[in-house]
């Protein structure tokens, strides 16, 4: 496969923006629970997810009433936009900024385009969190690292697009989970899981989880750095966990299960570096699913699509 330069894969060490990555991961979820409030419940809560576009990430078309409600990041004009389906619309400058203050000009600004909406003010998946309207420690915003980050998230967005459509099986779109601020893809064997045995995750109800995890998977991601890991790096586990999984052989060869986080890790540079990122990303995915799908016993000749060069 041809891969584009890679200079389309823009080098972001995590530490370089920590600070407007943690924020910015508060303002997608404020954004995210307002989607919450007003999208119909769908599997594995497919339906409250964000989207990259050509310009950031978006919520889509959400149902209010009578109208649509779309609420756009975009990482060009570093602005929040906020349109409704009667050419109604709303901008916010995407700036430093307490989120204290970015959730109440939200708040207002939906207010404007007559939209009445209340969110649980408490961020999801965080330790320590502060609730939204309280929060006047995560102010930073970092304008070109923002940017940046959503052309990591284009490029990702674009492999697991390829990836996903070499499936004939229930999988998910690409898509952002606002809870935990990664891309993800997700293929299914068609079965049931068995409930999670526990689930520690900050202020999410175990029901929350089981829904996530109500049939068996295989998933592929992407974070930027954050969640205690520290570097951006692709992710892979599988649920229920196979025996043999964490012992699979991988690729490309900088791959690695974590037993910390239960997950195989590769590292955003190992990609960027690769003389095709594309296909390290693609080998990536590929055979981490297998290690998932053989272990597990998935009937792989009905699920899978026969790739043609």
């Amino acid at each position: 496969m041809t891969s584009p330069d890679t200079e389309s894969w823009p080098a972001l060490a995590y530490e370089d923006w920590a600070e407007t990555c943690n924020t910015l991961h508060l303002w997608t979820q404020i954004v995210g629970k307002v989607k919450l409030a007003f999208a119909p419940l769908s599997n594995h809560w497919w339906g409250i997810t964000l989207f990259v576009t050509a310009r950031g990430l978006t919520t889509g078309a959400m149902p209010y009433r009578d109208r649509a409600l779309q609420i756009d990041f975009d990482f060009c004009a570093h602005q929040l936009i906020l349109h409704t389906s009667d050419a109604r619309e709303q901008r916010i400058a995407l700036a430093p900024m307490p989120t204290a203050e970015f959730y109440a000009v939200v708040m207002r600004a939906l207010r404007a385009l007559d939209v009445d909406v209340h969110i649980w003010t408490m961020p999801s998946e965080i330790e320590g969190a502060i609730p939204f309207d309280e929060d006047r420690v995560h102010a930073s915003y970092d304008a070109a690292a923002a940017h940046t980050f959503w052309q990591q998230l284009v490029q990702a967005d674009r492999v697991f697009k390829i990836f996903r459509a070499r499936f004939l099986g229930k999988t998910s779109p690409s898509h952002f989970f606002w809870g935990s601020f990664d891309l993800a893809v997700t293929r299914f064997s068609g079965r049931a899981a068995p409930p999670l045995k526990s689930s520690n995750t900050p202020n999410v109800a175990a029901w929350v989880m089981n829904e996530a995890y109500s049939h068996e998977c295989a998933s592929v991601g992407f974070w930027p750095g954050n969640g205690g890991y520290g570097e951006a790096a692709f992710y892979a586990y599988a649920y229920p966990e196979p025996d043999g999984f964490a012992a699979a052989p991988v690729r490309p060869q900088s791959a690695a299960y974590n037993a910390e986080v239960g997950q195989f890790l590769l590292d955003y540079d190992a990609v960027r570096a690769a003389a095709s990122p594309d296909d390290a990303l693609l080998d990536f995915m590929q055979s981490t699913y297998e290690a998932a799908a053989n272990g597990a016993k998935w009937d792989r000749r009905t699920l899978e699509r026969t790739v043609t060069k």
